[in-house]
């Protein structure tokens, strides 16, 4: 009985430094898995956004393709068909998927 005792007693070698590691190992898993990423991905829809040119050919985020006719500061006139322009603000544009590759 007296050995348990002297276990309870026991003192925490780091002093209450590893509870600050481990939250501190979280916040920097937290950081790699989430927030960079999305700041990378971030950085890249920006650079595209800057770098359209008439007659890049995009696709709109609700799934529409065409190719650009005119370009303001915000938005660009997206042809998508014979006759057919539509004014989409520049946020809703994407570049085109990849190709899938065959197996």
């Amino acid at each position: 009985m007296e050995f348990s005792l002297y276990l309870l007693q026991a003192n925490d070698p780091l002093g209450g430094m590893a509870n600050f590691i481990f939250i501190g190992g979280i916040i920097a898993i937290f950081y790699f898995f989430m927030i960079r990423p999305q700041t990378k991905k971030a950085k890249e829809e920006k650079k595209f956004r800057e770098g359209l040119n008439k007659g890049d050919k995009v696709m709109t985020i609700g799934g529409m393709y065409g190719h650009i006719e005119s370009l303001d500061d915000n938005t660009a006139l997206v042809k998508v068909d014979t006759n057919t322009k539509i004014r989409f603000d520049k946020s809703a544009l994407k570049p085109l998927p990849e190709p899938a590759k065959a197996k």
